[in-house]
């Protein structure tokens, strides 16, 4: 169902889900620090998985399928991007 992955479309997404468990671990400090950890926390990033990281891996298994190669993989690149920036703003804003 899910094409390879090329090495720049790997790193894009252990950029992706490192951006997202660095936010989480930041998540979690502040909840255990503020005394206030609530389910919320695990099932926002369950919905961001199904959100933005599952479109990615759909993406990367329609790369093999583009005639020009490169439509599909700016789409992936954009998204990968527009994901670690989400989540930059995540982190500033817990700051």
């Amino acid at each position: 169902m899910f094409g390879t992955l090329t090495h720049w479309m790997e790193v894009a997404m252990w950029v992706v889900m490192g951006s997202m468990a660095l936010d989480f671990l930041m998540g979690l400090f502040k909840g255990m620090t503020g005394g206030k950890l609530s389910h919320e926390l695990v099932l926002g990033y369950l919905k961001d998985m199904v959100y933005f990281v599952l479109p990615l891996f759909m993406l990367a298994g329609l790369a093999a399928m583009d005639t020009t190669g490169f439509v599909v993989l700016v789409g992936y690149y954009l998204g990968a991007l527009a994901v670690v920036v989400k989540y930059l703003m995540d982190m500033k804003s817990k700051l």
